[in-house]
């Protein structure tokens, strides 16, 4: 039976070198942490915007611009839509508010210590 690694035929193939056995985990790149939206909070700058399409003539306060993981934009989300007393969600890093409420989503984002503007 033939002990070629494929690794090797395909470097030879191409011509490229091929990595030793040793190393074969390449060295963790450090990913940015996306962590807590509390830790985000004064750094970036979120925007809020009014969304009317797509939503059958409805209105929609959006919230982009959070970096952090979903759990923690659902934390911030859910003392959102209780202090506003509103429906909505939260996923992808941008929260979603039923309703034209821009203004008060500010001073709510303003006093949690969030950085925001509206669009």
């Amino acid at each position: 039976m033939n002990s070629i690694d494929w690794k090797d035929a395909l470097g030879k193939a191409f011509n490229v070198p091929v990595p030793d056995n040793n190393n074969t985990d390449p060295e963790p790149q450090d990913e940015p942490d996306k962590g807590d939206a509390l830790q985000q909070q004064g750094k970036a700058r979120l925007d809020i915007l009014l969304e009317r399409k797509g939503r059958a003539g409805k209105q929609a306060t959006i919230v982009t611009g959070f970096t952090c993981d979903d759990e923690a934009l659902k934390a911030v989300a859910s003392r959102l839509k209780s202090t506003l007393g509103v429906g909505g969600s939260a996923r992808g890093g941008e929260i979603l508010i039923q309703g034209d409420f821009r203004q008060r989503v500010l001073d709510q984002l303003v006093a949690m210590g969030f950085k925001a503007r509206i669009i």
